[in-house]
């Protein structure tokens, strides 16, 4: 029997196989019930280039005082943003967005969107 977890690992692989044959920086996307983490990932030796998450204390700084906190689409977008000024520090502009088996709704959209919004090329 194939849990949930391993389901949405089996839809990811065939993103990150493509991703790899582009041979550009990806954009990978964790979701959990209460936090969101994005990391731009080098698409050479595979080292993080940029990094995000509703667990920073900036972001946690931000979200105070707002219901749900991290796990909401403001939070998400909030991540977005930062991921991609972080990205374009480093040097990235061009990604490609792993959403790891996840729809492409909610709050995956919200940080895809505010990444783009921010600078990112994907």
């Amino acid at each position: 029997m194939i849990n949930k977890k391993e389901s949405r690992l089996r839809r990811a692989r065939a993103t990150r196989a493509k991703i790899a044959e582009l041979k550009v920086a990806r954009l990978t996307v964790h979701r959990t019930n209460q936090h969101i983490y994005a990391n731009v990932v080098s698409a050479q030796d595979g080292k993080v280039l940029a990094s995000a998450s509703t667990v920073e204390k900036d972001v946690v700084a931000d979200l105070n005082g707002k219901t749900g906190k991290g796990g909401n689409t403001g939070a998400a977008a909030l991540v977005g943003k930062r991921v991609a000024e972080k990205a374009q520090a480093a040097g990235v502009t061009v990604v490609a967005f792993d959403r790891s088996g996840f729809r492409y709704h909610g709050r995956i959209k919200a940080l895809a969107d505010a990444a783009r919004e921010a600078g990112l090329k994907f």
